[in-house]
């Protein structure tokens, strides 16, 4: 029998009167946060106040970035001194983030389960339950995606989402018997220690191939190898550049504004989230527009209109573009015209240099590219730094051969990440729609709960960053629930 899959439906329902519960187990019973304890809002000092070793503090934000469903360690502190300036929380508090920047993440949560004193900082709101509840339950019941599905309904706001604990105390949460609460956060504590392993597994997989991908770019656009033999050079030359090294000796060494006409996006108004200017016909490229392609930029995200058009710059299709603020350093070939913004600048490579040869020189340089950018501005870079940057240019008919090496050896690399993101993903839909059913009362989860061992030899990995394999057995269980995820 295998436990994590061991699950039914409960034998009777009821309606919970609540649209995004449906009906729940007859003997659950269905409340308002309000009604099973309350809820007060945080306050704190800002993050001048943190320091290495002190009181643990959770910040708003880290309900966004660090937790997921429980507070097990903060990543900040406040000293004895400053402490009496935050709220003070407890094991078994769930605390709401107040602000966002969507609507559906609005009211993020975790509870908390430090064991030792801490505190909470401002536009935080705290639930602490008055009736006895299982923290792990609560954890995930208030998260769950029937929760935020509810806490979307109360956030209020344009560019800046809100939600207050006059809202929140109308969350409507499923409460089965209180030993049922821990049998169920057994269950699914055993479950997604085995889910976090795997995608921790597929994660390590992806930076594994991420680095052969980089390391065989780096091999060949530096000349340690003729593409058309599968050789070394007959002679090389000190390129003077140390990312470069030597480099073969009929190589010229030149500078990217003499390989490459750069001309930067631009995007003069302000605010720049001013809804006048899109949802008009202009496609409108971000920078993480950018960074998510796979070598070609073929679909977009946001558009402009007329008055949007004329506080940007359009870039013809077939542009090679890169990145020079936020996530430096990405570069992609544009399929089609668009907008860009001035944290993009567009190459124009001039003659007898290739583009797509200088596409896989760019990925190349990409550390050396963020090296580059001064801290001082935020690490933005600009065209005069970009073009100053030395490289080394093999002859046109090299480039090419090049060129086409490497869209042809890396494209099964990019293959097989794309393969293991997609894993990922089914498997992070898998527990979040997992998760949702059991705190739910879709599925009944006693009986496999009861099967598990007394002891996981999982358990101690929960905290732990090392990354191990998981068995063949459990590898081919998930890889059955993700093709469920996905049907």
């Amino acid at each position: 029998m295998k436990p994590i899959t061991n699950s039914v439906p409960y034998s009777a329902y009821k309606d919970s009167g609540v649209g995004w519960l449906g009906k729940v187990p007859e003997h659950w019973e269905v409340r308002r946060l309000g009604q099973i304890g309350r809820l007060s809002k945080g306050r704190g000092g800002n993050k001048d106040d943190e320091v290495s070793i002190g009181v643990p503090c959770v910040r708003y934000g880290d309900l966004y970035t660090t937790h997921t469903y429980f507070i097990l360690k903060s990543r900040s502190f406040v000293s004895r001194a400053k402490v009496e300036n935050y709220t003070p929380i407890k094991f078994g508090d769930v605390l709401f983030a107040a602000s966002g920047e969507t609507i559906d993440e609005i009211g993020k949560s975790a509870v908390n389960l430090i064991q030792s004193e801490a505190c909470c900082g401002g536009d935080v709101i705290l639930f602490r339950p008055e009736r006895q509840v299982e923290a792990r339950y609560l954890g995930y019941a208030t998260d769950c995606r029937p929760a935020a599905a509810q806490k979307a309904t109360m956030g209020r706001g344009f560019t800046v989402m809100h939600i207050y604990g006059g809202q929140l105390k109308y969350l409507t949460l499923p409460l089965p018997p209180l030993p049922e609460q821990t049998a169920i956060v057994r269950y699914l504590d055993y479950t997604d220690r085995r889910v976090q392993r795997y995608i921790r597994a597929k994660q390590k997989l992806i930076i594994l191939l991420e680095e052969q991908k980089q390391a065989i770019i780096h091999q060949v656009v530096t000349g340690q190898i003729d593409v058309r033999t599968g050789q070394p050079y007959p002679a090389y030359q000190d390129s003077g550049v140390e990312w470069l090294g030597e480099v073969p000796e009929h190589w010229e060494r030149k500078r990217v504004k003499h390989a490459s006409m750069i001309l930067r996006g631009k995007f003069t108004h302000r605010p720049r989230n001013d809804p006048s200017l899109y949802g008009g016909p202009y496609p409108f490229i971000q920078t993480g527009d950018v960074a998510r392609a796979n070598k070609t930029i073929t679909e977009y995200r946001q558009t402009l209109n007329e008055q949007g058009l004329t506080v940007s710059m359009m870039f013809p299709a077939g542009t090679l573009v890169m990145t020079i603020a936020a996530n430096i350093g990405y570069v992609a070939l544009l399929d089609f015209e668009a907008c860009f913004p001035d944290s993009v600048v567009g190459f124009f490579p001039r003659l007898n240099v290739n583009r797509d040869y200088l596409y896989h020189l760019f990925l190349a340089m990409s550390t050396e590219l963020q090296q580059e950018a001064p801290v001082n501005t935020q690490g933005n870079l600009n065209i005069d730094r970009i073009g100053s940057r030395p490289i080394a240019l093999p002859p046109l008919p090299e480039q090419v051969a090049i060129a086409r090496y490497l869209d042809r050896t890396t494209t099964d690399i990019d293959h097989a990440i794309s393969h293991t993101q997609r894993q990922i993903d089914l498997l992070s839909e898998y527990r979040t729609r997992l998760i949702s059913d059991v705190v739910t009362g879709k599925l009944d989860v006693r009986e496999a709960a009861a099967a598990l061992p007394e002891v996981d030899p999982l358990e101690a990995e929960v905290d732990s960053e090392e990354t191990l394999e998981p068995t063949t057995e459990l590898a081919e269980e998930f890889d059955t629930m993700a093709e469920g995820t996905s049907a």
